[in-house]
């Protein structure tokens, strides 16, 4: 099972990383509804993280930054709904 970057399996650290940087830690928010090691609501605190994540991007695009986050806050709100 290696749904992870660099990871067979899901462990409380690996938790915190993902917490901290979704994108870092899987490739597609999809890979994080897809992880059995991980609880619905754990699934669901790493998704809303990556969302905002996402729009932040979405506004530092809007400000003239390089960010591209309009398609993954679409992936995002993809795999939120399938939680």
């Amino acid at each position: 099972f290696h749904n992870l970057k660099g990871g067979p399996v899901m462990t409380k650290v690996d938790f915190e990383k993902a917490l901290l940087d979704p994108a870092g830690t899987f490739d597609e928010p999809e890979d994080v509804v897809r992880n059995d090691a991980l609880s619905r609501e754990q699934k669901k605190e790493i998704l809303e993280r990556w969302q905002h994540d996402a729009e932040e991007l979405v506004v530092a695009s809007g400000e003239g930054m390089p960010g591209g986050g309009e398609n993954q806050l679409r992936k995002v709100g993809k795999a939120l709904d399938a939680v």
